[in-house]
C-alpha cells in the first residue's frame, strides 16, 4: 500500500526554505524531492491557499515563506493538505445490515477517531522551528 508522503515532503520543503532565507523555486524543490516541478507547484498550492507561502511568477520567480516557521505547527501544515483520513485503515461497507459488520465498524471507527485525535494533538504541539533545531550539520 502506498503511503501519503505529502506532509513529510512539505515539512521538508518549508524547513529548507527557512534555512535558505525563505525563498526557493519549484525546480530546486523538485530536485530535493526527486520529482517534477509541475507536481511541486500543485502540492505547494495547498500551502499558498493556507497563507503559508506566496508564489512569485516569471523568470527568477518561485516560492516565498509568508510566515516564520516558528509560527507554524505540524498540524497547521497537515490541515492545509486535502486528505480523507490520517490512517489507511477503514471500516467495511460490504453488508450494512449485518450486526457483526456494524459492531466491528463501530469499534474501528471509535478507535480510529481516538487515534486521530491523539495524533492531531501531538502535531499541534510541534512547531517547524522545533524540528529545524534538531538538524545536525553535515560532517566535514
Amino acid at each position: 500500500m502506498q503511503r501519503d508522503t505529502r506532509l513529510a515532503r512539505l515539512l521538508h520543503v518549508l524547513i529548507h526554505m527557512s534555512l535558505r532565507g525563505g525563498t526557493t523555486n519549484s525546480e530546486t524543490i523538485a530536485k530535493m524531492l526527486h520529482t517534477q516541478p509541475s507536481l511541486v507547484r500543485r502540492t505547494m498550492a495547498a500551502l499558498r491557499e493556507a497563507g503559508y507561502v506566496e508564489s512569485i511568477a516569471g523568470p527568477g520567480g518561485g516560492w516565498v515563506l509568508s510566515c516564520e516557521i516558528g509560527d507554524l505547527t505540524v498540524r497547521d501544515v497537515y490541515a492545509a493538505i486535502a486528505h480523507t483520513s490520517a490512517f489507511a485503515i477503514g471500516t467495511a461497507q460490504d453488508n450494512p445490515a449485518c450486526p457483526v459488520e456494524s459492531a466491528v465498524n463501530q469499534f474501528l471507527g471509535d478507535a480510529l477517531d481516538s487515534a486521530e485525535d491523539a495524533l492531531l494533538r501531538r502535531l499541534a504541539k510541534v512547531r517547524l522551528s522545533d524540528i529545524a533545531r534538531k538538524i545536525k550539520a553535515p560532517a566535514r
